[in-house]
């Protein structure tokens, strides 16, 4: 069995399925793109949901090599409070953006979010996901970030809403933006994540 063969069923699906949900795609759908007989598909992938599973591992290993890249704690493999004591600002500014980017510029993290949008409606498991990856999931981290710096979870919890709400919207934002205009959506991230690290820096040198 071919792996390069399975990453290519992987990364045709999840392009159907940002395209038509993943219910509105069946494995003629995938077969049909990819030119292959569904005997030929069956052989690589069981059903819909094994291809679904590689997706959401893959995302995790994309997962994995960001918060490595950037030393901040993966949330899905280190629950430690240790791992989150000494995150600068500087780092929180930079894993944020890189974070929109792999959400918005990379083919494949962008597809998987179109796919969680369309489908968070229709299915328990898609709005797991959804709410895991981009709603409750991202929240959380970020009030686990703040509880190291303010010691308060309540005020951790209000700043991370202060922090991610703003993110949150500017992916609706850039989604409705023709291409020529998706670079100020960056410029206003940038002023957003700079504005709140300078508040929150100058509020930490008051006390």
């Amino acid at each position: 069995m071919s792996c390069e063969t399975k990453e290519q069923i992987m990364e045709v699906s999840l392009e159907l399925f940002s395209q038509n949900g993943f219910l509105g795609t069946s494995m003629s759908d995938i077969a049909s793109q990819l030119k292959i007989t569904k005997g030929a598909l069956y052989k690589h992938y069981e059903s819909k949901q094994k291809i679904l599973e590689r997706i959401i591992e893959h995302m995790a290993e994309l997962d994995l090599e960001r918060a490595n890249e950037y030393e901040m704690p993966d949330a899905k493999l280190d629950n430690s409070a240790e791992s989150y004591t000494h995150i600068s600002a500087e780092k929180i500014r930079e894993y944020s953006i890189a974070q929109f980017r792999h959400w918005t510029e990379e083919k494949f993290s962008a597809q998987f979010r179109k796919m969680l949008t369309l489908e968070q409606f229709r299915s328990k498991e898609m709005s797991g996901l959804y709410q895991n990856y981009l709603a409750a999931g991202p929240l959380e981290y970020m009030t686990e970030i703040f509880k190291k710096m303010t010691k308060s979870k309540p005020k951790a919890r209000q700043l991370a809403l202060e922090f991610y709400g703003p993110i949150f919207i500017l992916y609706s934002i850039y989604d409705g933006v023709s291409e020529d205009k998706k670079k100020s959506v960056f410029v206003q991230l940038e002023k957003h994540i700079k504005n709140f690290i300078e508040q929150l820096e100058k509020e930490r040198a008051e006390k």
